[in-house]
């Protein structure tokens, strides 16, 4: 991403005192068009003279905004090294072990919003808010970790269960999110995360429908929510149903949102099924750019043509596609390269690059969380929670079907 989409609270009001939305369209658009106007509410938020938009004070309070930015990136990283260490033999050490950075980089940022917004800070400190930047870089770097050859060794379940799986629970989600009467924006999210890979599938989703923070936020708490209890709950289910390792591994990583819970999940259920739920979790998010296409077409095609308007040529196609995932897949063809030739040297490398995209993911959900409105979630009511928790359980039963198929003689 080159441009930020964020609000800075300097752009004129308009004539009818439309509300210009925080809630910006999570995409790389034109200088021309970076926010997504919000016309439910007609109070204008306050705004300033064109005039002054880049003055000293800008600077200096966005330099103000990027270090509170920084400080709670530093804070989230903090945590999630040391909390598992200090809840090491109590109650709650299997928790602390399994929360992720996203959860405490999130709520860190929600924090710090309303410590900002009672200081009257919010908007002054909002051109900081680099989210885009943040989150495309992070998953551009998250390629890197896409191993092809590794993904070659299980080719045949890995891939045909991660391109049936994703298929039939998008299409389901998306299908359940149109009879609640979901905005097709975040219907896009909502099936994208629970068919793919959670939270970075829905900032790719985003990307390609041109969606608003807020239902990112949104869809990223549900991501989190459901993931957590899924890291203890799939693989006692798992022992209880009995499945052998490879089952239960290719049912743990077509199931759990986010890699990091995959893990620990996996590692739960023993070394071999760990083994293959990497594998299957790494073959849907490769799969992610795939799906970044397909949205971008669908909503320039569909969606957001105008009735009468001309059949939308390559080049809006090509402007409407998210970049990043082409960064993305060419970090996985150079990891993939680059381990091949240095062997196991090469891996210290890939970790330093995992490092560094761990931290702008974690800049990215601070930002996320300190931009974020509270009212917007709030309007979002109950229907997404009811979808997402509707299309987990497909996810459920079309995952332990095609993992028992596909992986019932599969040996490691």
């Amino acid at each position: 991403m080159t441009a930020d989409a964020t609000r800075t609270g300097n752009e004129p009001a308009t004539a009818d005192a439309t509300r210009v939305d925080d809630a910006t369209r999570v995409d790389d658009p034109s200088a021309a068009d970076v926010v997504e106007r919000d016309t439910s509410s007609t109070t204008a938020d306050p705004v300033e003279p064109t005039s002054v938009a880049r003055d000293g004070a800008f600077w200096a309070w966005t330099a103000l905004g990027l270090l509170i930015v920084l400080g709670l990136a530093a804070l989230t990283r903090y945590l999630e090294q040391n909390v598992p260490a200090w809840a090491e033999g109590t109650a709650v050490e299997d928790i602390g072990a399994a929360v992720e950075y996203p959860v405490y980089a999130i709520l860190l940022g929600l924090l710090g919003n309303v410590a900002v917004t009672l200081l009257g800070w919010r908007d002054r400190i909002a051109a900081a808010f680099r989210t885009e930047f943040f989150i495309k870089t992070g998953l551009v770097l998250l390629g890197a970790s896409i191993n092809l050859a590794v993904i070659a060794s299980a080719a045949g379940p890995a891939i045909a269960q991660a391109i049936l799986l994703i298929t039939g629970v998008f299409f389901f989600t998306w299908w359940l999110a149109g009879r609640f009467g979901l905005d097709d924006k975040l219907r896009a999210l909502l099936a994208s995360a629970v068919s793919i890979c959670g939270v970075s599938a829905a900032i790719a989703a985003a990307g390609a429908v041109r969606a608003r923070r807020e239902q990112l936020a949104y869809t990223a708490s549900l991501v989190i929510v459901f993931a957590l209890p899924s890291i203890f709950i799939l693989p006692w289910l798992a022992d209880v149903f009995g499945l052998s390792d490879a089952v239960a591994g290719a049912w743990i990583g077509g199931n759990i949102d986010t890699t990091a819970a995959v893990t620990a999940a996996g590692a739960l259920a023993g070394e071999e099924a760990l083994q293959i739920a990497s594998i299957v979790k790494v073959t849907q998010n490769a799969l992610m750019g795939v799906v970044a296409v397909a949205l971008t077409a669908y909503f320039t095609l569909r969606v957001e043509r105008r009735p009468g308007a001309a059949r939308p040529g390559l080049g809006e196609l090509w402007t409407r596609f998210p970049k990043f995932v082409l960064g993305f897949i060419a970090a996985s063809v150079i990891a993939t390269w680059y381990l091949d030739g240095a062997g196991a040297d090469g891996k210290a490398t890939i970790a330093i690059v995992n490092d560094l995209r761990v931290w702008f993911l974690i800049l990215a959900f601070v930002s996320i969380g300190l931009e974020v409105r509270v009212a917007s979630l709030r309007e979002a009511g109950w229907r997404p929670v009811a979808v997402f928790a509707s299309a987990t359980v497909f996810n459920l039963a079309l995952a332990l079907a095609l993992a028992s198929l596909l992986f019932r003689n599969f040996s490691a």
